[in-house]
């Protein structure tokens, strides 16, 4: 089956209402695939509570989500502690898959989540949700359990940007309006058709988290859409309108370097890298001259910034590390209850040799 964008569109967005029977009480719950909900969380000690109280109220009266995990960034503001009293799996991030060293990033602590998820559907969503409800859940859910033929679901939703007493009701996301959209439109316009493709929401089958690698930072999400149409096409994915999500916005010098991430992800999956720093374009450059990586490294992240005290050039490590799919690490079984660890020796390998090397596709930084 081939869709085009605009069938994909129209046949595969949902409302969050259409799955509302999901957060009624049900007898059925026995009948449903297992699924896991995962927040990957980091100084969220002020979000967190409410989240899980209002995930524990669904899952009491529904079933749903059947595990819930809380990856923590060993956050010093105590999200750990208040993730456990409010009944949550809680684990550190830097203690699961220890033969990788500590975690790398949100990316890299959704990939070790995998490791310790049970459930026949994984969903991640983010913790920092100033006005989470229980349908960002069954709503999210809701089309992997309703059609077999799925494979994964992202969230849609609008966006407000909140300042003070004012708020632009879609003045959020800006990292996807100037940077995820035009990048998807250039290089995959069969994914264009996703609301929010860096939606911090989303459900999986764990076959398909299993068999794609994770970007370690801000570019998990783009790496993982690019990478699950690659595996299982345009057909098998859908998105659900949530209705609207506030969260925390970060400053501009934070975007910055967000939108660098997101670049060079796509920069990786289209081999961009070589074709700048000469390798396949060199026929028309200059012999005697340095290649790109030889003036800059390319994990590091120029920033130029004008204060009051003047110019300023900052440079800032910026890594972009590509995880391996986790079931290349299992014998298949990749989604274990047991933490996986990396064989003596693999740590250096997997950051530095091969596919899985720290991508040298690296164009914006």
């Amino acid at each position: 089956m081939s869709m085009t964008v605009w069938e994909w569109f129209e046949q595969r967005s949902y409302h969050h209402r259409d799955f509302a029977g999901l957060g009624e009480a049900s007898g059925t719950r026995a009948e449903r695939p297992t699924t896991t909900l995962i927040f990957p969380a980091r100084n969220v000690a002020g979000t967190i509570g409410t989240i899980l109280s209002i995930v524990e109220e669904l899952r009491a009266r529904t079933g749903l989500p059947d595990q819930v995990i809380v990856i923590d960034a060993d956050s010093p503001d105590g999200t750990a502690d208040v993730a456990r009293a409010h009944g949550a799996e809680v684990y550190s991030e830097n203690e699961l898959m220890l033969g990788y060293g500590p975690a790398q990033g949100k990316g890299d602590a959704m990939w070790r989540a995998l490791s310790v998820a049970s459930g026949d559907i994984v969903m991640f969503a983010d913790a920092d949700t100033i006005d989470f409800e229980e349908h960002f859940v069954y709503g999210t859910l809701g089309p992997l359990l309703a059609d077999p033929r799925l494979q994964f679901v992202k969230a849609a939703y609008r966006r407000p940007f909140k300042q003070g007493e004012e708020k632009i009701l879609d003045g959020g996301g800006r990292v996807t309006e100037l940077m995820a959209k035009p990048l998807l439109n250039l290089f995959y316009p069969e994914l264009a058709g996703f609301v929010q493709p860096l939606a911090g929401e989303f459900a999986a089958r764990r076959e398909v988290l299993s068999s794609v690698p994770f970007f370690t930072g801000y570019g998990v999400e783009i790496g993982m859409l690019i990478d699950v149409l690659d595996q299982v096409g345009l057909e098998s994915m859908a998105q659900v309108d949530l209705g609207t999500r506030q969260n925390r916005h970060q400053p501009l010098s934070s975007l910055t370097k967000m939108s660098s991430v997101v670049l060079r992800t796509v920069a990786a999956r289209e081999d961009l890298g070589q074709r700048l720093d000469g390798v396949e374009l060199g026929a028309g450059l200059d012999p005697s001259m340095p290649g790109l990586w030889e003036l800059r490294p390319p994990d590091t992240y120029l920033h130029a910034v004008a204060t009051d005290e003047g110019l300023r050039l900052d440079e800032q490590l910026n890594e972009l590390v590509e995880r391996p799919p986790l079931a290349s690490l299992a014998d298949g079984n990749a989604l274990t209850a047991t933490a996986l660890f990396a064989p003596e020796g693999a740590t250096t390998e997997l950051l530095r040799g091969g596919a899985l090397a720290l991508s040298h596709a690296c164009t914006s930084q």
